[in-house]
């Protein structure tokens, strides 16, 4: 009998028995460990590393915003407000944003050269002066290079850009450009009209252009093209654009971000980014403020920016995904802590302030201070290289990552910026 059941000769059947009871009770726990591991796999695959930037245009008057000088000469019309952060205050016009100061930092220690629009946004995105031999990539380029592996399924782009463009992705090439949408999620000419036989005719005649390009060796701008093109026809027909359709949200979330096109624009960051992409440029601007500033923040601009901020961070919060993505709030620099004769601020970059969260950031701080009347700074002095290098620690790229540009010098990620140490606990 025990030859029938594969008992082995020498062992009884009780004795086989006894091992099979024993084999099941080590498969319990082992099974148990097993389904606990796919269970950890299929999170580790959602849970990816991101980063989200609001841009803010023209240049926005941190000390009207993360910095005020109550008292101070200089200090305007605003007061402050406690927040949900120990000793942190932030202008009356953020009450929104008060309530979620503890998974935010401010850096009010910034100070930087450059206070020309074009030259300050370049500079501020790359960490890099503009320089007429080189262009360098932005930081949606840049992050979006080194975690696109994290999702290998992901068809959309991984740099999207709404409501306005960006820097672009200088020496690391057309693929990792900025994918403008507006904050409806609209793609411009993404959808020609033209019926698919015909567009296969042209996608082919295309090819056949490129093919002739490619042999020719006429470099490798061909190649990237190519490789953009390729990109473009799957995302025509890819399900994975459904992540860019923000009006099928929840009336109550569209509400909640608020029903303009920044609010849009952030809520569809957070779709984007819960899809996949590694990283989200969302504008707002407006903020050059040269006159009449105090009306304008308090009546247009702070209301919108409060609640679709706000919406953001709480509804990544809620949702699990702040530890693993971080949001940054900037602009090119900062206005004038004196104020004009047409009640406005002018452009300042020696003083100002920045604000991160989420990711590897410590959170509910500030860093740095400036003096009683915002002129100077008087801890240590953060740069653009500075803060960008902590963004990129803050998601686990290593600062020892270089890149070699079309000329062929070597490129230092964040230009060799130090981290703020102070971000990290």
């Amino acid at each position: 009998m025990s030859r029938l059941f594969g008992v082995p000769d020498g062992m009884s059947r009780r004795h086989f028995v006894s091992h099979l009871a024993g084999a099941a009770a080590l498969a319990t726990p082992a099974t148990a460990f097993t389904n606990t591991l796919l269970a950890n796999a299929a999170d580790m695959k959602k849970r990816h590393k991101a980063a989200i930037l609001l841009w803010m245009g023209g240049g926005p008057s941190t000390m009207d915003i993360w910095d005020l000088k109550p008292g101070a000469p200089t200090g305007g019309e605003f007061k402050q407000i406690s927040t949900s952060a120990d000793g942190v205050a932030i202008s009356e016009h953020m009450p929104l944003m008060a309530k979620q100061m503890h998974n935010m930092a401010i850096v009010r220690s910034m100070s930087t050269r450059e206070a020309d629009h074009m030259r300050g946004r370049y500079y501020m995105h790359t960490g890099y002066v503009p320089n007429p031999n080189v262009e360098h990539p932005g930081y949606g380029s840049v992050i979006a290079h080194e975690l696109a592996d994290q999702v290998a399924e992901l068809e959309i782009p991984p740099f999207v850009s709404v409501g306005g463009g960006s820097v672009g992705a200088g020496f690391l090439g057309m693929t990792w450009a900025p994918f403008v949408v507006d904050s409806n999620g609209n793609v411009r000419n993404l959808d020609g009209g033209i019926d698919r036989a015909r567009l296969d005719q042209r996608l082919a005649m295309l090819s056949a252009i490129e093919d002739k390009f490619i042999t020719e060796k006429r470099g490798g701008a061909s190649l990237e093209h190519r490789k953009v093109l390729e990109k473009t026809t799957k995302l025509m027909s890819s399900s994975q654009m459904e992540a860019f359709k923000v009006s099928k949200e929840p009336k109550e979330m569209l509400e909640k971000y608020g029903e303009n096109a920044f609010g849009r624009g952030c809520l569809l960051a957070r779709r984007l980014v819960e899809r996949g992409v590694p990283f989200v440029e969302v504008d707002l601007g407006g903020w050059d403020n040269h006159a009449d500033i105090f009306a304008t923040l308090r009546d247009q601009k702070l209301p919108v920016l409060d609640q679709a901020m706000s919406a953001l961070v709480s509804d990544l919060s809620d949702r699990g995904m702040l530890d693993d993505t971080v949001v940054m709030w900037m602009g090119e620099f900062s206005r004038t802590p004196n104020i004009n004769g047409g009640g406005g601020r002018d452009h300042w970059a020696r003083s100002w302030s920045t604000v991160v969260g989420g990711g590897g950031f410590q959170r509910g701080i500030v860093v740095g201070e400036t003096s009683a009347d915002g002129k100077e700074v008087v801890t240590e002095p953060y740069t653009s290289q500075d803060l960008m290098a902590s963004v990129l620690k803050s998601l686990g790229i290593s600062l020892e990552t270089t890149f070699t540009a079309k000329n062929g010098r070597p490129m230092k990620i964040a230009n060799s910026g130090k981290v703020i140490k102070e971000l990290f606990a």
